[in-house]
């Protein structure tokens, strides 16, 4: 008997050659290097100029090498990567550069004693002084807008979802989209020349409140009406088939399916006017002294506070300037912190 030699194929691969994982860090660390010697030659001394160049390079690196070893198909696709990364560099470092140069500047004076007093009998030119009087301003302003705001932005976004037909539907979606795009200035001109000039009730933190909820309700109305939307009609169904009334779906269904993501619409509402300061200046007017009643005489706001405690132009006044952006910063992230924490918690919970 004869056997035949036995014979050993080799596995095939579809797979052609391909760049190491860690090709795209030794490519940016070489952009790097070749735009610090081009900016060094070229006698750039703009940081930002010499991050462009290495920019240009990666990208330009990254298709030329990959072209070499994977083929042009590949290396495009590495290049779309690439300038996804570029982006978000791009998009992150100035951030990250404002909050650094706002925590540096602002921890000068930052402290419970900035915290818990006014400048009521600090003068600006001197050390000293706080924000408690601006805190206040803001939350009541804040929040008195946010009540006048949220309810009529989200009955809104009802109407619009659950009952919005013909002409009327349209002029609402059309004017809630004009709405989006009205400047803050605008905003507290309308106010400025109804509520002041017209029915001559003076300056006040309500006023600014007025304006500050006209600039929150396109918000609300918007992400209110894209979580709505989200809402599976088969839940709807299900509770009229049942002989539930309409109103008491929306209330007891649609309503609790989506109210995380109203309530984080409604937090980066509120996070958007925090920091409005047009308004205020026009309507609120400012005051050194605490003034807890919102409804009467000029109150303080942090926004309002930063600009003129800047416009005075002494180191003191700068110092306490950079510190309350620093508090409003620390105040809209913990809004948005907030309001990830209510999403999650409030995401429908899905089992295996």
């Amino acid at each position: 008997m004869s056997t035949a030699p036995a014979t050993h194929k080799r596995p095939s691969t579809l797979r052609g050659a391909s760049l190491p994982k860690w090709s795209s860090w030794a490519i940016a660390a070489g952009a790097v290097l070749v735009a610090v010697g081009i900016g060094l030659a070229a006698g750039l001394d703009s940081k930002v100029q010499w991050g462009l160049i290495a920019a240009i390079l990666f990208v330009l690196g990254t298709y030329a090498i990959a072209a070499s070893v994977e083929g042009r198909r590949q290396a495009k696709d590495r290049v779309a990567t690439s300038l996804v990364w570029v982006c978000f560099i791009v998009a992150v470092v100035p951030l990250a550069s404002l909050i650094w140069e706002t925590v540096k500047r602002g921890v000068k004076v930052f402290d419970v004693f900035f915290l818990t007093h006014s400048m009521g009998v600090v003068a600006d030119n001197q050390p000293g002084g706080g924000i408690y009087h601006a805190i206040i301003g803001t939350l009541e302003q804040v929040a008195i807008a946010t009540l006048i705001a949220v309810p009529i932005g989200v009955l809104t976004a009802i109407y619009l979802v659950e009952y919005g037909r013909g002409k009327l539907a349209k002029a609402v979606t059309f004017f809630v989209d004009v709405m989006t795009g009205i400047p803050s200035i605008v905003a507290g001109l309308f106010i400025l020349s109804f509520w002041i000039l017209i029915l001559d009730m003076g300056y006040s933190g309500f006023a600014g409140s007025l304006a500050l909820s006209i600039l929150m309700m396109p918000v609300v109305v918007r992400s209110t009406e894209e979580m709505l939307k989200l809402v599976p009609n088969e839940l709807r169904e299900a509770s009229l088939a049942l002989g539930i009334p309409k109103w008491r779906t929306i209330l007891k269904v649609v309503l609790p399916t989506s109210i995380g993501g109203i309530t984080t619409g409604v937090m980066l509402a509120v996070a958007r006017i925090t920091g409005e300061t047009a308004p205020v200046l026009l309507l609120v007017w400012g005051t050194s002294v605490i003034n807890n009643n919102p409804f009467s005489d000029p109150q303080a706001s942090l926004p309002l506070y930063i600009y003129q405690q800047y416009a005075n132009g002494t180191d003191a006044a700068y110092n306490r300037a950079w510190a309350a952006a620093l508090a409003l910063i620390a105040f809209v992230m913990i809004l948005n912190l907030a309001a990830r924490g209510i999403a999650r918690w409030k995401a429908p919970k899905t089992g295996r």
